[in-house]
């Protein structure tokens, strides 16, 4: 009998709150429904004539979201829904959060007048058309920084003129699906009675079934292996836009003899940020499509190293499991995807404003550093960069550590791989936003001692986070020493020789974060078998962290060596409780249905009898 049907209801609830993030029925047998509907009609959702398929799957993912206007309105099921797509299918659910969360998103919420964006917002709620989101120019580094696309105000008719002025500021996106209705999000800078008056979105129909529409050009397909879609470069040729489909957001041009422009945003900095706030949805989904696909690799990991029996001399017949070495990496798997999984519940949390304020900048909003990213949002952006770079680690090691048959289409996790490793620059560069984190931590904190703590036995989950506080302390006097806050020397100066370190410092704040949030997971739930099998799973998450991380921690002194020479055994410990644990672990992490993949694929071709 499955042992989660052994526990009480209670103790199943709290299993589909930390795995869901949700647990109303309706918003249940949505994902059961999306789930049936993504195994019934699989990819490949990109190449020629696929177009049709990628609308269908965009369709099933908004069925399962609330209807009509609210479809963005739940965080929790729209992260639920995403994370359904990436275990499913990697690139479908690259589609689905450019299309709902940076597409959408942009409409709903930068938009001062929806009704004049129909009929296309109604097709794109509905996935009868597809959307996309150009930001990214081929010319240059951080082209968010330095947009190079026009749209120009033309006071005549109160429309505007997108135009691509140079090669260098041709847009890259997944705009190369032919054969179906696609529109657009575009950022370009806004010029009116030709002064510069920043980063604005424009909506955009770019094609329809036959292909381009006047002022569109799109070049030939550019292949991207690790995270296949259709992507090609994007010019615009002074395609006329009107009005409404400015995405003003609170800025207002009036023209009656002279004109006039009034933006809220109080400077072009100001508002790029504020056309950026739209990330803050897709930040928020990352960690639980991290924590979903990283909870699958961990349990195909586990299956794998249990099932296979290795023929060596040192011990012929027994289990991969059965070695350490094994153990450390594919427990540890395990171990990550928990964590995972609490960070994207403290995603929600913050998303929603129900995380704690220790997370936000002083005084909410903040200036933009080396880039705009952490400035929409410091802790959203930590998570996304954290979770991904945690996630695109696990599914390299759980691939490794499988053999050929981490290899195989059929098991996704070179899917998966390569899905977050390509996030680690998409949706804001992470090691950009750890600079950012960093910097702005030292320029907060300087050098202000933690408040003294008793450090815990390094099997307790509280052991990691503990450690944290204080290398992130050492950290920021390190960098003190070293300059960061000399005000004579220009930021350039002060922070060129930094920033390596200044990542590190940002990494090791959003490492606390998640380190945090496993804590707190962990304390809210009440059934004490889910508390006994998760509590060492927690404590190994925080030990295999700090090993990866032995030689920044032992140079600044926040790990003894003494204390560093005792963690073999610690992991070993953990590992044997884990061990005790590991059908319910498995049966919590696993989505059920979706295991011998490759089994169900083959079909088998006999040779003739003679």
């Amino acid at each position: 009998m499955p042992l989660l049907t052994s526990l009480p209801d209670s103790a199943r609830d709290e299993v589909r709150r930390l795995i869901e993030g949700f647990c109303d029925p309706p918003s249940l047998a949505a994902l059961s429904a999306l789930r049936k509907a993504l195994a019934d009609d699989p990819g490949p959702v990109h190449g020629p004539g696929r177009g049709e398929v990628l609308l269908r799957r965009l369709r099933a993912m908004s069925e399962a979201l609330p209807p009509g206007a609210g479809i963005l309105d739940d965080p929790a099921r729209l992260a639920a829904v995403h994370a359904c797509a990436a275990v499913a299918d990697p690139p479908l659910c690259l589609a689905g959060l450019v299309h709902h969360l940076l597409c959408l998103g942009s409409l709903t919420e930068l938009s001062d007048d929806p009704e004049g964006l129909e009929p296309r917002l109604s097709a794109l709620r509905e996935g009868r058309a597809k959307g996309v989101y150009l930001i990214t120019e081929v010319g240059q580094a951080n082209s968010h920084l330095a947009t190079g696309t026009r749209a120009d105000f033309e006071p005549a008719d109160g429309s505007f003129v997108l135009h691509t002025p140079e090669p260098g500021a041709a847009k890259f996106g997944s705009a190369g699906t032919g054969g179906v209705e696609q529109t657009g999000v575009v950022l370009a800078r806004l010029f009116v009675e030709g002064v510069d008056r920043g980063v604005f979105a424009f909506m955009v129909a770019l094609t329809d079934e036959r292909g381009p529409l006047p002022g569109v050009e799109l070049s030939a397909p550019i292949a991207l292996d690790a995270l296949p879609l259709d992507y090609v470069q994007v010019r615009f040729h002074r395609l006329r836009v009107p009005p409404a489909h400015w995405l003003s957001d609170g800025a207002r041009i009036s023209h009656d003899g002279r004109t006039t422009f009034h933006d809220p945003a109080g400077s072009p900095e100001q508002r790029l940020q504020r056309t950026l706030r739209v990330g803050q949805g897709l930040w928020a989904a990352m960690p639980a499509v991290a924590a979903a696909t990283s909870r699958r690799s961990a349990v195909r990991a586990v299956d794998y190293a249990r099932q296979r029996r290795t023929q060596s001399r040192l011990a012929p017949g027994v289990p991969l499991l059965a070695y350490r070495s094994q153990q450390t990496v594919v427990l540890g798997a395990l171990a990550d995807a928990f964590a995972l999984t609490c960070a994207a519940d403290g995603a929600l949390s913050a998303r929603t404003g129900a995380g704690s304020a220790a997370s936000s900048p002083p005084g909410g909003e903040e200036s933009m550093g080396f880039t705009p990213w952490a400035a929409v949002s410091r802790p959203l952006a930590a998570y996304k960069a954290v979770t991904v770079r945690t996630a695109a680690r696990l599914t390299a090691e759980c691939q490794h550590r499988c053999g050929f048959s981490g290899q195989l289409t059929a098991n996704h996790l070179a899917a998966y791989q390569g899905f977050h490793h390509a996030f680690d620059t998409a949706g804001g560069d992470s090691q950009l936003i750890f600079y950012d984190i960093g910097r702005a931590l030292v320029e907060e904190d300087r050098g202000k001692e933690p408040e003294p703590q008793e450090t815990p036995d390094p099997t307790s989950p509280h052991w990691w986070p503990t450690l944290l506080r204080l290398h992130q302390a050492a950290l920021t006097r390190e960098l003190i020493r070293h300059g960061a806050t000399d005000a004579s020397l220009d930021p350039f100066e002060r922070w060129n020789p930094l920033l390596e370190q200044a990542g590190v410092l940002g990494e090791v704040r959003a490492v606390l974060l998640m380190a945090d949030d496993v804590t707190r997971v962990l304390e809210r739930l009440h059934d004490p078998d889910l508390v006994r099998a998760l509590t060492p799973l927690a404590a190994l998450h925080g030990i295999l962290y700090a090993r990866r991380w032995a030689g920044p921690l032992l140079a600044l002194g926040t790990l003894e060596p003494a204390e560093f020479e005792a963690l073999p055994g610690v992991v070993h410990r953990l590992c044997d409780a884990v061990l005790e644990q590991l059908p319910l672990l498995v049966e919590i992490f696993e989505e059920q249905g979706e295991r011998d993949a490759l089994d169900a694929a083959l079909v088998w071709t006999h040779g003739a009898t003679s």
